[in-house]
């Protein structure tokens, strides 16, 4: 029987389970990064089987063409390091190094697109994850989450491209209501975000700046008014964390051109051209 396509309800729901693992050890401002981090990773390696599968029957299962093909798709994840790989390794002592290592393979792969996406992420950390024995239950546990057979990312079975990066920011929500006071460093409510979305009536061709834009959803809200992909997109962000975040979530939301610095906006700013700061239509 083939497998039905989950709702995003249910997308949502599994994998807002998956932070069962560390509720209670961790600070809820701070596992959001592994969880974030790992859907995103899973997200890479189930859409990586989707073209596989695709271009094995484009191409007659020919690997030269194949490996060619692969080597031109707008991400690169090695097999060496992709989920399935770190799944089947999860009880090894190691395993949060394991996983580190993988992370530096995927962003080394993938330069131009994930350079430091993956450096402020620890796996490995003592302080953040507990000690050797309960750390590696913890990501045991983590890998064993995102396993779930029904947690099929593939776009052939979640249908609608934007439901993976709906799922993204509907967990940076939740992420933001458990954080209480210190979810205002990385998350905008939706209903403010959507209302200054309408209010700045941001049009085609426009370019877009949120000097200080957390993990970008009140960005992608504002393109998302837009329409289409008429628009340029710009934020800087000083926290190193939440500027990965902001980048794999428009990744996710498939704005791969936005410029995203990771920078103090006052003292340091990079949204430079020319030697002068840029000037945007629309600022957020």
């Amino acid at each position: 029987m083939a497998q039905k396509q989950l709702t995003r309800q249910e997308l949502n729901k599994l994998v807002w389970s998956a932070c069962d693992t560390f509720r209670g050890a961790i600070d809820p401002s701070e596992y959001k990064n592994y969880i974030l981090t790992m859907l995103f990773i899973k997200y890479l390696s189930d859409l990586k089987k989707d073209r596989m599968a695709e271009l094995k029957e484009r191409y007659d299962d020919d690997k030269e063409r194949l490996a060619r093909a692969l080597a031109r798709e707008r991400f690169i994840i090695p097999d060496s390091v992709n989920f399935e790989t770190l799944f089947a390794r999860r009880d090894e002592d190691n395993i949060g190094e394991l996983i580190n290592k993988a992370l530096m393979a995927i962003e080394d792969a993938n330069k131009m697109k994930l350079d430091g996406v993956f450096r402020n992420i620890d796996f490995n950390s003592e302080a953040a994850l507990g000690q050797t024995a309960d750390r590696n239950r913890r990501l045991k546990q983590l890998l064993e989450d995102f396993a779930d057979d029904r947690l099929d990312l593939r776009p052939s079975m979640i249908g609608n491209r934007d439901i993976i990066g709906d799922v993204y920011e509907h967990q940076i929500a939740l992420f933001a209501a458990d954080a209480g006071k210190k979810a205002g460093e990385f998350y905008t409510p939706a209903e403010v975000s959507t209302l200054l979305a309408k209010l700045v009536e941001a049009e085609p061709g426009d370019q877009i700046c949120d000097p200080a834009c957390g993990s970008g959803s009140l960005l992608i809200r504002v393109a998302k008014e837009i329409g289409g992909n008429d628009f340029f997109l710009a934020c800087q962000e000083s926290n190193g964390s939440t500027w990965a975040l902001s980048r794999m979530n428009m990744f996710l939301h498939n704005m791969d051109s936005a410029r995203i610095e990771w920078c103090d906006t006052i003292n340091n700013p990079k949204l430079i051209k020319d030697d002068e700061l840029m000037r945007f239509d629309v600022v957020v």
